[in-house]
């Protein structure tokens, strides 16, 4: 219809105007002079090509709309022309656009004929909403049949009527309304037998349940597909506000991001776990962690500097927490007198993140709940902070038998302070008091660690002594030594593991199901 009355318009602007424009200079109105004219005959002429334009705009949108049959495959879109289609989101529909005429565009999620009638199930993201056909004036049998013939997980267009249901669709996200179809353009299809059927990857482990289930190596091996489910849109889009809540604290308490090498010349952590690469005829290193360049920048003079990317660690673990490639999310701040100055913003920064997790992804964390149910994740605040001996003390009171200098995982949340200096990085500071012990500390979920972090040494001497004892060889970490002969702050910081904070506050039993395209030592594809 609007395209209809601009065809019009366009063919009686011309005549009204010259009317217009006569009639004017007789009466007075404007006079008579050729400027007085010309303004006016622009004016009129801006104003035809403003419809001119508005009818080019709407004359894709009525070509698909006037497509034969109105239903079949589109042609490859390569971006031959600007269609001004307006979609609404699945998300979107919902009883306030009863009786409203929309376009969607979405994956067929199922679909089942019967007799004149087909009912679909459209999905996009994590919302799904039903749709339906009825044989009628503009609903063929043929179109029927074309619909019912289309692929699960093809990439749809449909038109049609947002419809109030009397009772409420339990099996769709858009449980109040449906779709009555008039118009369904396949944009992309799916082939018609996949490796894995969305529905059994969504669903839910249950005791004596007889569906069929997919097994996490079937998940990772078709990845693409097993992402659509409800229950990974919901973990990543999580993940994302993890990223977002860390990057939005850090920088509202005076942080900078920085981005840092991640091929360099030598072991970050001054382990063996390095994965070397040729580098023009050298040895190089992909990047354990960020730490040297983090302290560096402290030297530079940033005073808070955080990063987000990805650190790789040549560990042969096959567990469930553990990855060749994980996101660090990583700080480093300059401090006035003590370290626990940095535990504390820390500790503080993780209660925010946890509060903010819970306001903003309720929907996201009850979609996960849906296939792995687990308690919800609770925590203190302000954070427990236990020394690393009161540690020990206590899991002995529980029968635990552990040495004065073990490594551990404890079994619930909290901050540990002050580790053994055997067990940490070579550039960890030692405390002053307890020779044996460090100014470093862990921060645990459910008993795992997420976090690992200490006061750095910024004393070059006492640093040199450190990396000789750990065997390192100095030439390659010279820039980074001589960076703390020009004079440093002290400086604290720490690196967590975005994916194993994703697993554990979720409550996963494994950490692949938190990394989108993990890698570990038995998977370098997809």
């Amino acid at each position: 219809m609007e395209i209809v009355i601009l065809c019009l318009w366009l063919r009686i602007l011309p005549v009204i105007m010259t009317h217009s424009i006569t009639e004017r200079v007789g009466s007075g109105t404007i006079g008579s002079t050729g400027s007085d004219v010309t303004m006016h005959i622009t004016l009129c002429c801006l104003f035809r090509n403003k419809l001119k334009e508005r009818m080019e705009e709407l004359a894709d949108d009525f070509k698909i709309l006037s497509l034969d049959g109105g239903y079949g495959n589109y042609p490859l879109v390569q971006s031959q022309s600007k269609v001004k289609i307006k979609f609404t989101k699945v998300e979107r529909l919902g009883i306030d656009l009863e009786g409203r005429e929309v376009w969607v565009r979405g994956r067929l999620q199922t679909s089942r004929s019967k007799g004149k009638t087909c009912f679909i199930v459209i999905r996009h993201q994590q919302y799904t909403v039903q749709a339906v056909l009825f044989v009628g004036r503009t609903v063929t049998k043929d179109m029927l049949k074309f619909v019912s013939s289309v692929s699960r997980e093809s990439v749809v267009d449909i038109y049609g009527t947002v419809r109030r249901v009397e009772q409420k669709i339990t099996s769709c996200s858009q449980d109040s309304i449906e779709l009555q179809v008039n118009r369904f353009w396949v944009v992309s299809s799916a082939v018609p037998r996949l490796p894995l059927q969305i529905e059994d990857a969504a669903r839910g482990i249950v005791e004596g349940d007889p569906l069929s289930h997919v097994n996490l190596d079937t998940r990772l091996d078709n990845r693409v597909l097993d992402l659509r489910t409800v229950t990974n849109q919901a973990i990543f889009r999580l993940q994302a506000v993890i990223c977002d809540q860390f990057r939005k604290y850090l920088m509202s308490n005076d942080f900078v991001e920085i981005h840092t090498p991640k091929i360099i010349s030598a072991a970050s952590e001054g382990g063996a776990n390095v994965f070397e690469v040729s580098y023009f005829k050298r040895s190089a290193y992909l990047a354990q962690s960020p730490q040297l360049y983090k302290q560096m920048a402290i030297a530079g003079d940033f005073g808070r500097v955080f990063t987000i990317g990805s650190v790789f660690r040549a560990e042969d673990s096959n567990t469930h927490r553990h990855l060749t490639e994980f996101i660090g999310l990583d700080l480093e701040m300059a401090f006035n007198f003590h370290y626990h100055e940095v535990v504390q913003l820390i500790g503080q920064m993780f209660i925010e993140m946890f509060k903010e997790l819970e306001k903003i992804c309720s929907s996201e964390i009850a979609a996960v709940r849906k296939q792995y149910p687990a308690e919800p994740f609770e925590f203190t605040e302000p954070a427990l902070i236990l020394e690393y001996s009161q540690a020990i003390a206590i899991l002995r009171e529980h029968g635990e038998n552990i040495g004065d200098f073990d490594d551990l995982s404890t079994p619930q949340e909290k901050l540990l302070d002050k580790f053994p200096l055997c067990i940490r990085p070579f550039y960890t500071m030692p405390n002053p008091r307890e020779k044996e012990y460090s100014n470093s500390y862990d921060m645990y979920m459910r008993g795992e660690e997420i976090l690992s972090g200490a006061q750095r040494i910024h004393n070059p001497d006492l640093l040199i002594e450190r990396a000789k004892h750990h065997n390192i060889d100095l030439e390659k970490i010279e820039a980074y030594i001589d960076s703390f002969r020009y004079g440093c702050p002290p400086h604290a910081g720490g690196g967590i593991g975005l994916e194993r904070v994703t697993m554990l506050y979720l409550g996963l039993s494994n950490v692949r199901l938190a990394s989108m395209f993990p890698r570990d030592p038995r998977r370098l594809t997809p």
